[in-house]
C-alpha cells in the first residue's frame, strides 16, 4: 500500500463540541487519551489542547511563559503567520499537503515567551471520534531564544471509529539557545490511515529531542520528518519505538541535515514486527563542519512479518563524522536460556527481553507518561504473545 485514497472520507461537517474540562468526555475517550500520553485531569501540565474530529474541542493554558491557542486563532491575531505558516513544509509535496492546504480544520499554535523554562508539559491531542471522518490539521511550534518546553501529544481514535485518516502539518522553530523535546505516541486503530508531514529547524546552539511511540494496530502511517540544523552548537535527536502486528503497514523514516559548525544529529530507532511491515528509514546528511551524525535502527520479527532497514548517510564537507549501524533478526536463543536458568519460562524469558529492547528510558519522559507507555507495552505483549 502506498497510497491513501481521501475521496472515501469527510473532510467537512464535523465539529466537535467545546468541552470546558477534559474530565466531560466519556469514560471510553478517556482512557484512549490517557493512552495517548494525555491526562485529562491535567495534573502536572501547563495547558492543553483536543482537536476533535474536525474542531478544537478545548484550549487551556495554565502558564503565563507559553501561548496556546487554535491555529485559526493564531493565524487571524498574527496576521497570517507569514514567518512560519507553510514555511517549512512545501504545500504542493504531495497529494496530502494539497488536501492539508486545502482544508484548514484547525490545529494547535504553541510559543513560549523567550527565556522562559516551562517546566511541566503542555499536552496536545488530536482525536478522531466519528466514523469516516478524515481529519486535517497544522501546527505550529515556536521555542523562542533560551525558553525550554516538552509537549506531549497524543494522537488517537475512540474505541469505536473503524476507518478514519489523519493528515498533520507540524513545523516546529527552535530559536537560539531554546530546547524542545517533543513526545508523539499513537494510539490509532486497524483500519486509520496516518499521513504526518513535518519538518523543523534549530537555529544557533538550539536543541530538539523528538520521541515518537507507536505501539498500536494502524492500518498505514507514512512519514519522513526533517530536522534542519541551521546554527553552530545545534543539537537534533531522533527516538523511535514501533510495533506493527498483522495488517499494519508503517513507512517511517527520520532526516536530519547538518547545515552548520559544531551540530550533532542522532537518530535511533527500535522495531518489532509481529506480522506487519515496517519501512525504517533514517538520514543523515552533513554539509558544514565539524559535524557529528550517528543513525541506528534494530529491528525484531517475532512470528511473520516484514522489516525493511534504509540508513542513509550523506557527507558533503571533508572532515564530517557520520556512522550508522543497523540489525534485523529474532531473539538470541542463547538470551532466553539465561533468564530461564534463573526461573523464568520461555514466554516470561521473551517478555523480559522484549520490553528492554523497547526501553524507553532514554527519551527523558515525566514519570506519569513513561508508566502509561510501559503499561502500554505490557498490553502490547499479550498480543504479541
Amino acid at each position: 500500500m502506498d497510497k491513501v485514497d481521501l475521496s472515501q472520507f469527510q473532510f467537512e461537517g464535523l465539529e466537535a463540541q467545546h468541552l470546558s474540562d477534559l474530565r466531560s468526555l466519556d469514560e471510553h475517550d478517556r482512557e484512549r487519551l490517557l493512552m495517548s500520553g494525555v491526562d485529562v485531569s491535567e495534573l502536572g501540565r501547563s495547558g492543553s489542547f483536543l482537536h476533535m474530529d474536525h474542531a478544537e474541542a478545548y484550549c487551556n493554558t495554565k502558564n503565563e511563559g507559553v501561548e496556546i491557542m487554535d491555529i485559526k486563532d493564531a493565524l487571524k491575531k498574527y496576521d497570517g503567520l507569514p514567518e512560519y505558516f507553510w514555511k517549512l513544509v512545501d504545500k504542493d509535496k504531495d497529494d496530502y499537503t494539497r488536501k492539508a492546504n486545502e482544508v484548514l480544520q484547525g490545529g494547535y499554535f504553541i510559543r513560549t515567551r523567550p527565556g522562559a523554562k516551562i517546566k511541566e508539559p503542555v499536552q496536545s491531542c488530536l482525536f478522531i471520534k466519528s466514523q469516516k471522518a478524515g481529519q486535517s490539521v497544522h501546527n505550529i511550534v515556536i521555542v523562542e531564544e533560551d525558553s525550554e518546553l516538552h509537549i506531549i501529544t497524543g494522537c488517537a481514535v475512540s474505541r469505536d471509529t473503524q476507518s478514519s485518516a489523519h493528515i498533520g502539518i507540524s513545523e516546529f522553530f527552535v530559536k537560539k539557545n531554546a530546547k524542545l523535546t517533543f513526545t508523539m505516541v499513537h494510539n490509532w486503530g486497524e483500519n486509520v490511515s496516518v499521513v504526518p508531514r513535518s519538518a523543523g529547524v534549530i537555529e544557533e546552539g538550539g536543541v530538539f529531542q523528538n520521541n515518537y511511540v507507536l505501539l498500536k494496530p494502524v492500518k498505514y502511517l507514512q512519514m519522513y520528518p526533517t530536522l534542519t540544523l541551521a546554527g553552530r552548537g545545534a543539537v537534533a535527536r531522533f527516538n523511535s519505538v514501533m510495533v506493527a502486528p498483522k495488517g499494519s503497514h508503517i513507512d517511517s523514516g527520520n532526516r536530519i541535515i547538518l547545515n552548520a559548525p559544531d551540530t550533532r544529529g542522532e537518530i535511533i530507532s527500535r522495531t518489532i514486527s509481529t506480522g506487519g511491515t515496517i519501512i525504517a528509514r533514517g538520514d543523515i546528511q552533513a554539509y558544514a563542519v565539524p559535524a557529528r551524525g550517528h543513525l541506528e535502527c534494530k529491528g525484531l520479527i517475532l512470528g511473520g512479518g516484514v522489516i525493511h532497514a534504509i540508513p542513509e548517510l550523506k557527507g558533503a564537507a571533508e572532515g564530517v563524522e557520520l556512522s550508522h549501524e543497523a540489525a534485523v533478526g529474532k531473539i538470541a536463543q542463547e538470551e532466553i536460556e539465561y533468564l530461564m536458568a534463573r526461573g523464568l519460562d520461555e514466554e516470561e524469558a521473551t517478555s523480559t527481553i522484549v520490553r528492554g529492547f523497547l526501553n524507553v528510558d532514554i527519551m527523558g519522559l515525566p514519570a506519569k507518561l513513561k508508566e502509561s507507555i510501559d503499561r502500554t507495552i505490557e498490553e502490547s505483549q499479550k498480543d504479541m504473545f
